[in-house]
Protein backbone atom coordinates (compact mmCIF):
# COMPACT_ATOMS: atom_id res chain seq x y z
CA UNK A 1 0.00 0.00 0.00
CA UNK A 2 1.27 3.61 -1.12
CA UNK A 3 2.42 5.71 2.20
CA UNK A 4 4.25 8.69 1.62
CA UNK A 5 2.32 10.98 -0.66
CA UNK A 6 3.02 12.03 -4.27
CA UNK A 7 3.48 15.70 -4.94
CA UNK A 8 1.73 16.72 -8.11
CA UNK A 9 3.96 19.76 -8.98
CA UNK A 10 4.26 22.36 -11.64
CA UNK A 11 6.57 19.46 -13.39
CA UNK A 12 3.22 17.34 -13.16
CA UNK A 13 1.09 19.90 -14.59
CA UNK A 14 2.95 20.39 -17.56
CA UNK A 15 3.52 16.36 -18.56
CA UNK A 16 0.88 14.71 -16.20
CA UNK A 17 0.80 11.51 -18.45
CA UNK A 18 4.41 10.33 -18.11
CA UNK A 19 3.45 10.12 -13.81
CA UNK A 20 -0.17 8.55 -14.78
CA UNK A 21 1.55 5.43 -16.66
CA UNK A 22 4.09 5.36 -13.47
CA UNK A 23 1.22 5.39 -10.78
CA UNK A 24 -1.30 2.83 -13.07
CA UNK A 25 1.43 0.14 -13.26
CA UNK A 26 2.17 0.01 -9.32
CA UNK A 27 -1.14 0.44 -7.95
CA UNK A 28 -4.33 1.74 -8.56
CA UNK A 29 -4.77 4.60 -6.01
CA UNK A 30 -2.13 6.68 -4.28
CA UNK A 31 -1.67 9.44 -1.93
CA UNK A 32 -1.27 12.95 -3.21
CA UNK A 33 -0.64 16.34 -2.78
CA UNK A 34 -2.16 18.82 -4.95
CA UNK A 35 -0.09 21.79 -5.99
CA UNK A 36 -2.75 24.12 -3.76
CA UNK A 37 -2.34 21.93 -0.62
CA UNK A 38 -5.15 19.34 -0.78
CA UNK A 39 -4.07 15.88 0.43
CA UNK A 40 -5.98 13.28 -1.48
CA UNK A 41 -6.19 9.61 -3.07
CA UNK A 42 -5.28 9.99 -6.79
CA UNK A 43 -6.99 6.97 -8.89
CA UNK A 44 -5.41 6.69 -12.38
CA UNK A 45 -6.75 3.15 -13.87
CA UNK A 46 -9.89 3.62 -16.27
CA UNK A 47 -11.54 0.38 -14.25
CA UNK A 48 -11.40 1.54 -10.78
CA UNK A 49 -12.19 5.31 -11.99
CA UNK A 50 -15.34 4.15 -13.48
CA UNK A 51 -16.94 2.09 -10.83
CA UNK A 52 -15.67 4.86 -8.36
CA UNK A 53 -17.70 7.72 -9.99
CA UNK A 54 -20.69 5.57 -9.99
CA UNK A 55 -19.75 4.53 -6.30
CA UNK A 56 -22.36 5.75 -3.68
CA UNK A 57 -19.58 5.31 -0.90
CA UNK A 58 -17.61 8.23 -2.24
CA UNK A 59 -19.61 11.12 -1.40
CA UNK A 60 -19.94 14.59 -2.81
CA UNK A 61 -21.96 16.62 -0.07
CA UNK A 62 -20.38 19.99 0.64
CA UNK A 63 -21.56 20.44 3.84
CA UNK A 64 -19.88 16.56 4.84
CA UNK A 65 -16.81 17.80 3.20
CA UNK A 66 -16.17 21.18 4.91
CA UNK A 67 -14.63 19.59 8.02
CA UNK A 68 -12.57 17.63 5.55
CA UNK A 69 -10.75 20.81 4.66
CA UNK A 70 -9.52 21.93 7.42
CA UNK A 71 -7.94 18.07 7.81
CA UNK A 72 -6.91 17.61 4.46
CA UNK A 73 -5.80 21.56 2.81
CA UNK A 74 -3.40 23.00 3.47
CA UNK A 75 -5.14 26.45 3.67
CA UNK A 76 -8.87 26.06 4.59
CA UNK A 77 -9.60 29.11 3.77
CA UNK A 78 -9.07 28.39 0.13
CA UNK A 79 -12.40 26.31 0.23
CA UNK A 80 -15.56 28.25 -1.97
CA UNK A 81 -17.82 29.43 0.16
CA UNK A 82 -21.20 27.62 0.80
CA UNK A 83 -22.97 30.32 -1.17
CA UNK A 84 -21.97 28.92 -4.92
CA UNK A 85 -21.50 25.96 -3.49
CA UNK A 86 -24.92 23.97 -3.39
CA UNK A 87 -25.37 22.45 -6.49
CA UNK A 88 -24.89 19.51 -8.59
CA UNK A 89 -21.56 19.14 -8.52
CA UNK A 90 -21.43 19.12 -4.33
CA UNK A 91 -24.88 17.14 -3.69
CA UNK A 92 -25.99 13.35 -3.47
CA UNK A 93 -28.91 11.55 -3.61
CA UNK A 94 -31.60 12.58 -2.90
CA UNK A 95 -30.85 15.76 -2.85
CA UNK A 96 -29.06 15.59 -5.54
CA UNK A 97 -31.93 13.51 -7.53
CA UNK A 98 -34.17 16.95 -6.94
CA UNK A 99 -31.85 18.92 -8.05
CA UNK A 100 -30.77 17.32 -11.39
CA UNK A 101 -34.41 16.73 -12.14
CA UNK A 102 -35.69 20.21 -11.71
CA UNK A 103 -32.64 21.58 -13.85
CA UNK A 104 -32.71 19.17 -16.43
CA UNK A 105 -36.55 20.79 -17.26
CA UNK A 106 -34.40 24.27 -17.95
CA UNK A 107 -31.58 22.31 -19.71
CA UNK A 108 -33.17 20.21 -22.26
CA UNK A 109 -31.59 18.59 -25.18
CA UNK A 110 -34.26 20.14 -27.06
CA UNK A 111 -32.98 24.07 -26.04
CA UNK A 112 -29.18 22.89 -26.72
CA UNK A 113 -30.32 21.89 -29.80
CA UNK A 114 -32.03 24.84 -30.90
CA UNK A 115 -28.39 26.88 -30.08
CA UNK A 116 -26.62 25.83 -33.18
CA UNK A 117 -27.52 28.89 -35.66
CA UNK A 118 -26.20 31.14 -33.27
CA UNK A 119 -23.55 29.17 -32.29
CA UNK A 120 -22.89 29.08 -36.11
CA UNK A 121 -23.04 32.84 -36.29
CA UNK A 122 -20.95 33.75 -32.90
CA UNK A 123 -18.37 31.23 -35.13
CA UNK A 124 -18.57 32.48 -38.53
CA UNK A 125 -18.22 36.21 -36.77
CA UNK A 126 -15.21 35.17 -34.36
CA UNK A 127 -14.01 33.43 -37.73
CA UNK A 128 -14.28 36.74 -40.44
CA UNK A 129 -11.78 38.53 -37.51
CA UNK A 130 -9.02 35.95 -38.52
CA UNK A 131 -7.73 37.99 -41.97
CA UNK A 132 -5.40 34.91 -44.58
CA UNK A 133 -2.04 34.45 -43.36
CA UNK A 134 -2.59 36.09 -39.66
CA UNK A 135 -1.21 34.85 -36.25
CA UNK A 136 -3.64 34.65 -33.40
CA UNK A 137 -3.53 32.90 -30.19
CA UNK A 138 -6.58 30.78 -30.56
CA UNK A 139 -7.34 30.27 -27.04
CA UNK A 140 -8.14 34.04 -26.79
CA UNK A 141 -9.62 34.42 -30.12
CA UNK A 142 -11.68 31.34 -30.20
CA UNK A 143 -11.67 29.02 -27.81
CA UNK A 144 -12.58 31.82 -24.86
CA UNK A 145 -14.87 33.99 -26.97
CA UNK A 146 -17.19 31.24 -28.63
CA UNK A 147 -18.17 29.83 -25.24
CA UNK A 148 -18.59 33.04 -23.23
CA UNK A 149 -20.83 34.16 -25.37
CA UNK A 150 -22.87 31.55 -25.67
CA UNK A 151 -23.31 30.24 -22.05
CA UNK A 152 -23.46 33.97 -21.26
CA UNK A 153 -26.92 34.28 -23.30
CA UNK A 154 -28.04 30.89 -22.75
CA UNK A 155 -28.15 31.76 -18.92
CA UNK A 156 -29.17 35.39 -19.50
CA UNK A 157 -26.34 37.43 -18.59
CA UNK A 158 -25.57 40.84 -19.73
CA UNK A 159 -23.21 41.37 -22.98
CA UNK A 160 -21.50 44.30 -20.85
CA UNK A 161 -20.90 41.66 -17.67
CA UNK A 162 -19.55 38.77 -19.57
CA UNK A 163 -15.82 39.78 -19.63
CA UNK A 164 -15.65 39.83 -15.45
CA UNK A 165 -16.27 35.99 -15.36
CA UNK A 166 -12.99 35.23 -16.94
CA UNK A 167 -10.77 36.73 -13.64
CA UNK A 168 -13.46 34.66 -11.30
CA UNK A 169 -13.61 31.75 -12.62
CA UNK A 170 -9.84 31.85 -13.41
CA UNK A 171 -8.43 33.09 -9.83
CA UNK A 172 -10.94 30.11 -7.92
CA UNK A 173 -9.66 27.63 -10.18
CA UNK A 174 -6.12 28.42 -10.34
CA UNK A 175 -3.61 26.77 -8.07
CA UNK A 176 -1.41 29.67 -7.32
CA UNK A 177 -3.72 31.91 -6.50
CA UNK A 178 -4.06 32.72 -2.34
CA UNK A 179 -6.76 32.06 0.16
CA UNK A 180 -7.98 35.37 -0.28
CA UNK A 181 -7.66 35.82 -3.94
CA UNK A 182 -10.23 32.34 -3.93
CA UNK A 183 -12.42 33.91 -1.65
CA UNK A 184 -12.97 37.24 -2.84
CA UNK A 185 -13.34 35.87 -6.76
CA UNK A 186 -15.88 33.61 -5.00
CA UNK A 187 -17.53 36.49 -3.24
CA UNK A 188 -17.47 38.33 -5.81
CA UNK A 189 -19.31 35.67 -8.42
CA UNK A 190 -22.33 34.84 -5.23
CA UNK A 191 -23.13 38.23 -5.31
CA UNK A 192 -23.24 39.14 -8.67
CA UNK A 193 -25.07 35.72 -9.34
CA UNK A 194 -27.79 36.48 -6.30
CA UNK A 195 -28.58 39.89 -7.93
CA UNK A 196 -28.83 38.06 -11.54
CA UNK A 197 -31.31 35.79 -10.10
CA UNK A 198 -33.15 38.34 -8.22
CA UNK A 199 -33.52 40.23 -11.16
CA UNK A 200 -34.71 37.64 -13.22
CA UNK A 201 -37.57 37.63 -10.92
CA UNK A 202 -38.33 40.45 -11.82
CA UNK A 203 -37.50 40.70 -15.44
CA UNK A 204 -37.91 37.77 -17.00
CA UNK A 205 -36.12 36.41 -20.34
CA UNK A 206 -36.04 33.25 -22.52
CA UNK A 207 -33.01 31.72 -20.26
CA UNK A 208 -31.75 29.27 -18.33
CA UNK A 209 -32.06 31.21 -14.96
CA UNK A 210 -35.58 32.47 -15.19
CA UNK A 211 -36.37 28.82 -16.58
CA UNK A 212 -34.70 27.28 -13.08
CA UNK A 213 -36.50 30.54 -11.19
CA UNK A 214 -40.13 28.79 -12.58
CA UNK A 215 -39.01 25.34 -12.76
CA UNK A 216 -40.96 23.18 -9.85
CA UNK A 217 -41.62 19.55 -9.75
CA UNK A 218 -45.33 19.66 -8.00
CA UNK A 219 -44.80 22.16 -5.35
CA UNK A 220 -41.07 21.72 -5.22
CA UNK A 221 -38.88 24.77 -6.36
CA UNK A 222 -35.35 25.98 -6.23
CA UNK A 223 -34.37 28.08 -3.57
CA UNK A 224 -32.40 31.26 -3.31
CA UNK A 225 -29.39 29.49 -2.27
CA UNK A 226 -29.91 26.70 -4.68
CA UNK A 227 -30.26 29.00 -7.85
CA UNK A 228 -27.44 30.78 -7.51
CA UNK A 229 -25.34 27.94 -6.63
CA UNK A 230 -27.07 25.94 -10.05
CA UNK A 231 -25.98 29.00 -11.79
CA UNK A 232 -22.63 29.26 -10.97
CA UNK A 233 -21.86 25.64 -11.58
CA UNK A 234 -23.75 26.04 -15.21
CA UNK A 235 -21.35 29.23 -15.82
CA UNK A 236 -18.09 28.07 -14.73
CA UNK A 237 -18.82 24.45 -16.31
CA UNK A 238 -20.27 25.76 -19.61
CA UNK A 239 -17.29 28.04 -19.77
CA UNK A 240 -14.21 26.28 -18.84
CA UNK A 241 -15.30 22.78 -20.10
CA UNK A 242 -15.87 24.23 -23.51
CA UNK A 243 -12.69 26.61 -23.53
CA UNK A 244 -9.78 24.02 -22.98
CA UNK A 245 -11.64 21.08 -25.21
CA UNK A 246 -11.02 23.31 -27.88
CA UNK A 247 -7.49 24.56 -27.30
CA UNK A 248 -6.56 20.87 -26.14
CA UNK A 249 -8.09 19.96 -29.42
CA UNK A 250 -5.97 22.27 -31.43
CA UNK A 251 -3.38 21.21 -29.95
CA UNK A 252 -3.89 17.54 -30.39
CA UNK A 253 -4.07 18.28 -34.50
CA UNK A 254 -0.90 20.90 -34.75
CA UNK A 255 0.66 17.84 -32.84
CA UNK A 256 -0.78 15.37 -35.29
CA UNK A 257 -0.67 16.91 -38.72
CA UNK A 258 -1.81 13.51 -40.63
CA UNK A 259 -4.82 13.39 -38.31
CA UNK A 260 -5.72 17.41 -39.72
CA UNK A 261 -4.97 16.25 -43.00
CA UNK A 262 -7.49 13.08 -42.17
CA UNK A 263 -10.10 15.04 -40.76
CA UNK A 264 -9.73 17.92 -43.80
CA UNK A 265 -10.13 15.18 -46.36
CA UNK A 266 -13.06 13.48 -44.63
CA UNK A 267 -14.62 15.94 -42.46
CA UNK A 268 -17.56 13.89 -42.18
CA UNK A 269 -15.54 12.44 -38.99
CA UNK A 270 -15.80 15.47 -36.92
CA UNK A 271 -18.09 13.69 -34.49
CA UNK A 272 -16.21 10.62 -34.14
CA UNK A 273 -12.77 13.26 -33.67
CA UNK A 274 -14.31 14.96 -30.65
CA UNK A 275 -14.91 12.05 -28.90
CA UNK A 276 -11.38 11.36 -29.49
CA UNK A 277 -10.74 14.84 -28.72
CA UNK A 278 -12.04 14.68 -25.28
CA UNK A 279 -10.54 11.14 -25.05
CA UNK A 280 -7.10 12.27 -25.50
CA UNK A 281 -6.73 15.12 -23.45
CA UNK A 282 -10.10 15.87 -21.86
CA UNK A 283 -10.43 19.55 -20.30
CA UNK A 284 -10.02 18.10 -16.52
CA UNK A 285 -7.42 16.40 -15.02
CA UNK A 286 -9.80 15.27 -12.65
CA UNK A 287 -13.55 14.53 -11.36
CA UNK A 288 -15.49 16.55 -9.01
CA UNK A 289 -13.91 16.08 -5.66
CA UNK A 290 -15.42 13.04 -3.93
CA UNK A 291 -14.62 11.51 -0.19
CA UNK A 292 -15.32 8.04 1.40
CA UNK A 293 -17.74 7.91 4.13
CA UNK A 294 -16.48 4.76 5.11
CA UNK A 295 -13.23 2.62 4.02
CA UNK A 296 -13.42 1.95 -0.11
CA UNK A 297 -11.42 -0.86 -1.65
CA UNK A 298 -9.45 0.17 -4.38
CA UNK A 299 -7.83 -3.26 -5.59
CA UNK A 300 -5.14 -3.94 -3.40
CA UNK A 301 -5.28 -0.78 -1.84
CA UNK A 302 -7.98 0.28 0.96
CA UNK A 303 -9.14 4.25 1.24
CA UNK A 304 -10.05 5.18 4.92
CA UNK A 305 -12.84 6.94 5.93
CA UNK A 306 -13.16 11.03 5.67
CA UNK A 307 -10.27 11.04 2.97
CA UNK A 308 -10.60 12.96 -0.13
CA UNK A 309 -10.35 10.96 -3.57
CA UNK A 310 -9.37 12.67 -6.88
CA UNK A 311 -10.85 9.91 -9.84
CA UNK A 312 -8.21 11.20 -13.02
CA UNK A 313 -10.58 11.43 -15.45
CA UNK A 314 -7.32 11.88 -18.22
CA UNK A 315 -5.28 8.99 -17.05
CA UNK A 316 -8.00 6.57 -16.85
CA UNK A 317 -8.76 7.69 -20.73
CA UNK A 318 -5.36 6.53 -21.30
CA UNK A 319 -5.10 3.31 -19.79
CA UNK A 320 -3.94 1.04 -22.29
CA UNK A 321 -6.35 -1.95 -21.19
CA UNK A 322 -9.69 -0.03 -22.02
CA UNK A 323 -7.73 2.15 -25.07
CA UNK A 324 -4.55 0.18 -26.36
CA UNK A 325 -1.91 2.80 -27.93
CA UNK A 326 -3.80 5.14 -25.78
CA UNK A 327 -1.10 8.47 -27.02
CA UNK A 328 -1.95 7.84 -30.65
CA UNK A 329 -4.53 10.32 -31.58
CA UNK A 330 -7.06 8.39 -33.92
CA UNK A 331 -10.60 8.99 -34.88
CA UNK A 332 -11.45 5.89 -36.17
CA UNK A 333 -11.06 3.82 -32.56
CA UNK A 334 -13.64 3.11 -30.58
CA UNK A 335 -13.66 5.59 -27.76
CA UNK A 336 -17.40 4.44 -26.46
CA UNK A 337 -16.97 4.66 -22.66
CA UNK A 338 -14.44 7.75 -22.15
CA UNK A 339 -14.58 9.42 -19.14
CA UNK A 340 -13.85 12.56 -19.56
CA UNK A 341 -17.63 13.97 -18.70
CA UNK A 342 -17.49 11.46 -15.83
CA UNK A 343 -20.22 8.78 -15.55
CA UNK A 344 -22.88 7.81 -13.75
CA UNK A 345 -25.37 10.08 -12.30
CA UNK A 346 -22.76 12.93 -12.36
CA UNK A 347 -22.74 12.95 -15.97
CA UNK A 348 -21.51 16.62 -16.70
CA UNK A 349 -25.06 18.18 -17.89
CA UNK A 350 -23.26 20.57 -20.34
CA UNK A 351 -22.27 17.74 -22.36
CA UNK A 352 -24.20 17.91 -25.65
CA UNK A 353 -23.22 21.90 -25.09
CA UNK A 354 -19.67 21.16 -24.99
CA UNK A 355 -19.76 18.77 -27.89
CA UNK A 356 -21.74 20.96 -30.65
CA UNK A 357 -19.35 23.96 -29.81
CA UNK A 358 -16.23 22.15 -30.59
CA UNK A 359 -17.52 20.17 -33.74
CA UNK A 360 -19.18 23.74 -35.29
CA UNK A 361 -16.19 25.38 -34.58
CA UNK A 362 -13.78 22.69 -36.37
CA UNK A 363 -15.71 22.48 -39.32
CA UNK A 364 -15.77 25.98 -39.83
CA UNK A 365 -11.78 26.29 -39.52
CA UNK A 366 -11.49 23.51 -41.61
CA UNK A 367 -13.73 24.93 -44.13
CA UNK A 368 -12.23 28.25 -43.98
CA UNK A 369 -8.26 28.01 -43.61
CA UNK A 370 -6.49 24.81 -45.40
CA UNK A 371 -2.99 25.83 -43.58
CA UNK A 372 -2.94 25.80 -40.20
CA UNK A 373 0.49 26.06 -38.35
CA UNK A 374 1.77 26.63 -34.86
CA UNK A 375 3.66 29.96 -34.19
CA UNK A 376 6.01 28.71 -31.54
CA UNK A 377 7.39 25.54 -31.31
CA UNK A 378 4.50 23.75 -29.50
CA UNK A 379 7.34 22.01 -26.82
CA UNK A 380 7.50 25.79 -25.47
CA UNK A 381 3.43 25.86 -24.92
CA UNK A 382 2.69 26.10 -21.30
CA UNK A 383 -0.32 24.47 -19.86
CA UNK A 384 -2.50 26.79 -17.30
CA UNK A 385 -1.14 26.35 -13.45
CA UNK A 386 -4.73 24.62 -12.15
CA UNK A 387 -5.18 20.52 -10.96
CA UNK A 388 -8.37 21.02 -11.60
CA UNK A 389 -8.29 22.15 -15.54
CA UNK A 390 -6.43 20.69 -18.34
CA UNK A 391 -5.91 23.81 -20.62
CA UNK A 392 -2.92 25.68 -22.44
CA UNK A 393 -2.11 29.52 -21.26
CA UNK A 394 -2.14 30.39 -24.89
CA UNK A 395 -1.65 28.63 -28.13
CA UNK A 396 -0.53 30.97 -31.07
CA UNK A 397 -1.28 30.19 -34.49
CA UNK A 398 -0.79 30.70 -38.17
CA UNK A 399 -4.17 30.20 -40.20
CA UNK A 400 -3.88 30.94 -44.49
CA UNK A 401 -5.95 29.89 -47.61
Amino acid sequence: MPDASIVLDHEFLQDPHRLYTKLREEAPAHRVVSPDGLSAWLVTDYEHAAALLNDPRLRKDAQGAAPLFVRHLRDPERAIGQDINTNLLTSDPPDHTRLRRLVNKAFTPRTVERLRPRIEQIADELLDAIPDGTTVDLIEALAYPLPTTMICELLGVPAEDRTRFGAWTSAMLASEADAQQVRDAGVNMGGYLAQLVADKRVHPGDDVITALVRARDDEDRLNEVELTSMAFNLLVAGLETTVNLIGNSAFALLANPAALAALRADPAQLPAAVEEFLRYEPPLYVSTLRYTAEPVAVGEVTIPEGEFVLVSLSAACRDPRRFPDPDSLDFGRGTTGHLAFGYGIHYCIGAPLARMETEVLFRKLIERFSVWSPAVPLTELRWRHSWIIRGLERLPVRFGR
